[in-house]
């Protein structure tokens, strides 16, 4: 299992444990993490699963691709240069410890 560590926009930390192979959105929905509303299920049709994935993380996955980047316009929070949706990140072991931090609002 991976442990994941998401960050509320109050600052609360919440632990969560996710299978490799799996999204982040996927654990995260799991985990009844609040803060994510995966409304398409991770379809890559909403934008309601964006995080803000900090580093070293952030910088060692694969960049968005053109849809994923297309789908980040449309975020109800303000985007930062780490922003990601959580379906389009895929768990693996290097990214035991992940922390993201999660907007104050998905809508």
């Amino acid at each position: 299992m991976i442990t994941l560590h998401f960050i509320s926009a109050d600052g609360r930390a919440t632990e969560a444990q996710g299978k490799p192979g799996k999204s982040l959105m996927e654990a995260a929905v799991s985990a009844g993490i609040d803060g994510i509303a995966a409304d398409c299920g991770g379809l890559l049709t909403c934008a309601t699963c964006h995080v803000h994935v900090r580093e070293p993380y952030a910088s060692s996955l694969p960049p968005p691709d053109g849809e994923e980047l297309g789908m980040l316009e449309f975020t109800a929070a303000p985007r930062s240069a780490t922003s990601r949706l959580s379906c389009q990140i895929t768990l693996t072991p290097a990214l035991d410890g992940l922390t993201v931090e999660l907007p104050a609002t998905q809508y």
